[in-house]
């Protein structure tokens, strides 16, 4: 069996690990031992582990950004309950995969305030969903598909704020208890925002 490129293997082992011990505790050397290689050679691909963290995020984990940068341009001739519908289903998975990874690094302030930096010189970081889907609603209301004192930035927030509070909230179901199914929550989410948008 063929085996893997070195950068597939070094992102494969990246999301194991980072899903298990979290980011914080997660380091380029154990990294590096899990997919086969040597440290110097996860450094040829990735110039830090926020770089090879945000790989993680946007190959290995369910896509946001990029559905919101194309409904911007373009709604895909569905309504705007249906966009928000997909939005809310695909922002509620990213929070569940992504959140149990990110977590760890609220425990240690000082490396989340470096992570932080370093992520934002990637230009990254939490705020680009909001951004993205408050630029989508506002394309829709230049397009009049949603009221002209609809605030786009509070409903984005909303949304996004609720996908990651179902990632945080529903750990703590007592035993056996399931969350509502994604897409019922979906379309709860997207139909209720509807109602102060229109």
């Amino acid at each position: 069996m063929e085996q893997k490129p070195t950068r597939v293997r070094i992102v494969d082992a990246a999301r194991d690990l980072m899903g298990t011990v979290g980011l914080a505790r997660t380091t380029t050397k154990e990294i590096a031992r899990a997919a086969g290689c040597s440290e110097a050679a996860l450094y040829k691909h990735f110039a830090s582990k926020e770089q090879l963290f945000l790989a993680v995020l946007t190959e290995r984990l369910p896509r946001l950004g990029g559905l919101l940068e194309a409904l911007a341009v373009d709604p895909g001739g569905r309504t705007v309950e249906e966009n928000l519908t997909e939005i809310a289903r695909q922002a509620a998975r990213f929070y569940e995969h992504s959140f149990p990874i990110a977590a760890s690094l609220y425990a240690e302030p000082r490396l989340k305030a470096r992570h932080d930096a370093a992520v934002r010189e990637l230009g990254a970081g939490p705020h680009r969903p909001i951004e993205g889907l408050t630029a989508y609603l506002r394309a829709e209301q230049r397009h009049g598909r949603i009221g002209p004192d609809a605030d786009p930035r509070a409903a984005a927030a909303l949304l996004l704020g609720a996908c990651a509070q179902r990632a945080f909230a529903y750990d703590a179901l007592p035993e056996g208890e399931q969350p509502p199914p994604v897409e019922d929550f979906a379309r709860a989410i997207a139909r209720t925002l509807m109602r102060g948008l229109s």
